[in-house]
């Protein structure tokens, strides 16, 4: 199956055969929304966010997928260019113009919400068009109990995924708790891949967050870390200042738009269903 396309695998690990975070049904229990941080800039694919070869922004798809979660109140487009903002008036979405200067999508996400009275903040990227709502939703309950910050994780089947380091892994404590994350291989088969334990497969990492609107605060006045620097993942600031991320182990997995050539299959995917 290709990269790109939502992959359901058959059987998993009796380790999370029963986790809360396949518990999907019901009303919205808290005060959560998500927040789309669109930046217009792209060095491999220039104002990808408004391409339109499918009579839709690609913000658009993803604002839309977004609004299908049945736990969130509202999706607010967080943009850095005026042009982002006409679009997203154009088709009905709430938007905010943030600084352009602003380091990350999440410092955008942390200015749209700063003085809103909000319990949960759920940052999905501009570019995932495929984001499914029912992962948005099982991110949310991972938060129910208090969970400061949250995140989800698939199993990786191939080797040559874990072994890239653009697939980011994870590994989690007993807890299902971030233990690290990292573009090297974690953890590392020391006797080969076929000695990993059915109950401990690697994990890739997918780019969705849900965080206490206080910890999102919090984590973008802090500085950098090491590890965060080294590695080019911004979640380990959170792990590096002490703070806990529960891990969700989703069935649904999707990548972003990062180039025209994904752009291209995206749209004949949408074109052709």
């Amino acid at each position: 199956m290709a990269f790109y396309s939502v992959v359901r695998f058959r059987s998993w690990p009796k380790r999370y055969a029963n986790s809360e975070c396949f518990e999907m049904d019901g009303a919205v229990l808290t005060n959560a929304v998500v927040v789309i941080p669109a930046r217009l800039a792209s060095s491999r694919f220039p104002g990808k966010i408004l391409a339109c070869e499918t009579g839709k922004y690609l913000i658009q798809h993803v604002y839309e997928q977004a609004c299908k979660a049945k736990k969130i109140q509202k999706v607010i487009i967080a943009a850095d260019d005026e042009r982002t903002m006409s679009a997203a008036k154009k088709f009905g979405a709430p938007a905010v113009m943030t600084d352009p200067n602003l380091p990350s999508g999440t410092d955008r996400v942390a200015a749209v919400v700063r003085e809103m009275d909000v319990d949960i903040v759920v940052n999905v990227q501009g570019d995932e068009p495929r984001m499914k709502p029912e992962a948005i939703d099982q991110l949310v309950d991972l938060m129910t109990d208090g969970t400061p910050m949250a995140t989800l994780a698939t199993p990786l089947e191939s080797q040559e995924e874990i072994a890239n380091p653009n697939c980011v892994k994870v590994v989690l404590n007993k807890n299902n708790d971030a233990i690290y994350f990292s573009r090297s291989i974690i953890p590392f088969p020391r006797d080969g891949f076929n000695a990993m334990p059915p109950d401990c497969p690697h994990l890739l990492h997918l780019g969705i967050y849900a965080y206490r609107k206080e910890l999102l605060l919090k984590l973008t006045s802090l500085e950098p870390s090491p590890i965060e620097k080294i590695e080019m993942l911004e979640q380990l600031r959170a792990l590096w200042n002490g703070y806990r991320i529960k891990v969700g182990i989703t069935p649904y997995r999707t990548q972003g738009i990062d180039t025209p050539e994904q752009y291209k299959i995206f749209v004949d995917e949408f074109l052709h269903r």
